[in-house]
């Protein structure tokens, strides 16, 4: 797509007019236009994976710098505006911080589970290390997550079921889809669980 044609309409999303509640679903893209930003989103975060995958450093900024090199390339190849490519990017991370979220709370339930008493001293110590280590990383990590997970209407994300944080109303998307509003109070803030 030639982000210059004129006939083309621009990119709006609730990220970037700053108000979400403004965005109803009679405003909403055509159907069709959001089917194709959705399987952009997921052509985005396909190449990004395949990007982080293929270098050999593991860590967030190795992340988003295959995030911005993937929005590079698709923008590049007129797949999607630079704009969109930034929403992209923010809707992913979201998704990363929610899956780190969620690792925080299994790697408590692995503690919980782990109980010392069933260990014998060598595998304690050697656990008791790397749960701990682990442990500081993830809650660091999920401190600094817990303030991106909130989900508003109008974004994209990946398959989910998202709660709506006025009314606890649960909405399930089955592929990576644009958010509704909720449909028990017409809320706009989600929180997400896979």
């Amino acid at each position: 797509m030639n982000s210059t044609d004129p006939d083309r309409k621009p990119d709006i999303d609730a990220a970037e007019t700053g108000d979400a509640a403004a965005n109803s679903a009679q405003d909403a893209p055509p159907e069709a236009e959001r089917a194709r930003y959705e399987q952009l989103y997921d052509r985005f975060t396909e190449r990004a994976r395949e990007l982080f995958d293929a270098g050999q450093e593991k860590s967030k900024e190795a992340m988003e710098k295959a995030m911005e090199t993937a929005r590079e390339q698709l923008a590049a190849a007129e797949e999607f505006s630079a704009e969109r490519g930034e929403a992209f990017k923010a809707f992913m991370r979201r998704d990363l911080d929610q899956t780190a979220q969620e690792m925080r709370e299994l790697g408590q339930e692995a503690r919980d589970r782990l109980n010392p008493s069933r260990l014998g001293a060598g595998a304690l110590s050697s656990m008791a290390r790397l749960l701990d280590v682990t442990g500081a990383a993830l809650q660091n990590l999920s401190r600094k997550a817990e303030n991106a997970l909130h989900y508003n209407t109008g974004e994209i994300t990946a398959a989910g079921t998202l709660t709506c944080t006025r009314c606890g109303q649960k909405v399930h998307l089955k592929r990576s889809s644009h958010i509704p509003p909720c449909p028990g109070c017409h809320g706009t803030q989600f929180r997400k669980s896979y």
